[in-house]
């Protein structure tokens, strides 16, 4: 059977923890910054940990399973 093969935009987007988690960015903190508020501006700027449901899909996007 060949190689499990890394999808590469799931590459740039997720990492992973030292605990093994999942590391995700907030979307919207690209442009037309102007209109939103410097907090919701902050909070967009930290990592998130992907959701329970969505885990598995992740996992085999980056080749783990």
């Amino acid at each position: 059977m060949p190689k499990m093969k890394t999808n590469p935009g799931a590459k740039k987007r997720f990492s992973l923890t030292g605990t093994g988690k999942i590391r995700r960015k907030h979307a919207f903190k690209s442009h037309i910054l102007t209109k939103k508020s410097k907090k919701r501006k902050r909070n967009l700027g930290y990592y998130s940990e992907v959701d329970k449901a969505d885990q598995k899909n992740v996992k085999l996007l980056l080749g783990m399973k």
